[in-house]
């Protein structure tokens, strides 16, 4: 039998013509552009007297489309300049480099303000509303819901600021805050590795930065969620004075330690008072229960903190192998608190939407696929400003799922940021020029490409921002 190669007669030469790689990668940024966000990061960073070849709102959205697209490093901006028949001059490296270190701490602010402006005009395109955040089988309705938490971004190299960490590694300690509903990164602080874990300083940074993101429609009725870092007296003050701003309703729900007191309140529940825990799906989660410890702390010690604050416990049965303390070994469950000034509601409700704050893990999955895994420059203040961008390059993703992933799109609105760019953003496509009209073909055999066609179609119809 003759055996034919697939490979027979191949041979790869670099002299191809109008072929565009990365085609799905226009998209973000004619939505970066529908959306208002070129034009408002393009005032940002004006400066009197100084007219840039290339625009550095412009440069500062492209260098968010390339994150998004999966770009790692500065010099990944010349795949966008690849695509220079369809988008025109795009700057080259040095000149990112330049744009980068021009952001100072002011142009930061404004470009802060720029982006809550052009968020408030997308939450007002969305389809049907802005979506509601999903607990145990059923939503939280209108309620905006805050995730806070930090992640370690390894450093191989010394660059300013980066230190020892409390894991044993050598880089940074940054803090983020998520939107729920939308998947949206609304605001992050680069700190160093030596950062701690629940300084509450920090957290009231990020989340006053967060909160200033929400538009202003959709800033009364929050939930800020946080692991047991948010577990400090200054914080959850300042949530509760949050709470008490004419108009708006904040609840909090935070991981809280087992103390000592809180052992010895868990001592003294009754076995009668333990009802079954929930699950993602609002069935009964076998093995977990759920109760309240606040009426079997001492009141001096709740004194101490916010009026109003609850504290929950649940327990369940270890998986193999898991490590339980000396008190959880004397039973054999283990168990987990939480404290939140949230004054109704069943308490197995109330520690599923808790437990939802680990969708947030995912969010800086997807994060340090965008940008986040590391970061390009020796220079704190640049390493700032990508951070920044990371945020930004996020925001275009969840946009371009809000917006457009719609009708005949919705068979990509299920991928996560990863396959999306495997099926969207990566499609080739070959350029053709005909009547002073530019045309990108999606080639007929890719498999989503009538989906990708209908993105581009809901982007463009997005009315274009003055």
């Amino acid at each position: 039998m003759k055996r034919t190669s697939w490979s027979s007669g191949l041979s790869v030469s670099a002299d191809g013509v109008g072929v565009v790689a990365h085609a799905g990668s226009v998209g973000l940024r004619l939505l970066a552009e529908r959306t208002g966000l070129t034009g408002e990061l393009s005032a940002a960073m004006a400066r009197r007297s100084f007219v840039p070849v290339h625009d550095r709102g412009q440069v500062l959205s492209d260098v968010a489309v390339m994150l998004a697209d999966g770009g790692e490093a500065i010099a990944d901006i010349d795949v966008l300049r690849h695509q220079g028949g369809v988008l025109g001059p795009v700057a080259s490296p040095p000149t990112v480099w330049r744009a980068l270190d021009e952001v100072t701490p002011a142009r930061a602010r404004k470009i802060a303000a720029a982006r809550a402006r052009v968020r408030r005009r997308v939450w007002s395109l969305i389809p049907g509303g802005l979506p509601a955040s999903k607990v145990a089988g059923s939503d939280l309705g209108q309620v905006v819901v805050l995730d806070v938490d930090a992640t370690i971004v390894i450093a191989h190299s010394e660059k300013e600021q980066a230190a020892p960490t409390f894991k044993r590694t050598f880089g940074f300690h940054p803090l983020g805050v998520w939107c729920d509903n939308t998947s949206e990164f609304l605001a992050a602080k680069l700190r160093t590795g030596r950062a701690g874990s629940n300084t509450a300083v920090d957290h009231i940074e990020v989340l006053a930065a967060a909160i200033a993101q929400v538009p202003g429609t959709h800033r009364k009725d929050l939930l800020v969620r946080s692991d047991g870092a948010g577990a400090s007296h200054d914080l959850l003050d300042w949530l509760t004075a949050q709470g008490k701003v004419r108009g708006r309703r904040v609840e909090y729900s935070v991981g809280f330690a087992l103390t000592e007191q809180v052992r010895g309140a868990i001592v003294l529940v009754p076995k009668q008072t333990w009802t079954p825990a929930v699950d993602a799906d609002g069935g009964v989660r076998e093995g977990g229960h759920v109760a309240e410890l606040t009426g079997l702390i001492d009141a001096d010690l709740l004194a101490t903190w916010p009026e109003g604050m609850r504290v929950i416990v649940r327990r369940e049965r270890p998986h193999p192998g898991a490590q339980l303390s000396l008190f959880e070994e004397a039973d054999g469950w283990r168990y987990q608190a939480f404290v939140t000034n949230t004054a109704v509601g069943q308490l197995a409700f109330l520690e599923a939407r808790h437990r939802a704050h680990a969708r947030v893990e995912d969010r800086i999955r997807h994060a340090k696929d965008s940008g986040l895994g590391r970061f390009p420059s020796r220079e704190f203040g640049i390493n700032q400003t990508w951070l920044l961008l990371t945020g930004i390059a996020a925001d275009l993703i969840a946009w371009t799922r809000l917006l457009a992933l719609t009708g005949e799109a919705k068979p990509l609105a299920a991928c996560e940021p990863k396959a999306l760019r495997y099926r969207f953003l990566h499609v080739p496509a070959r350029l053709t020029h005909a009547a002073r009209r530019r045309r990108l073909r999606i080639p007929r055999s890719w498999p989503w490409a009538a989906a990708i066609v209908a993105v581009f179609a809901n982007i463009a119809a997005i009315p274009r921002h003055p």
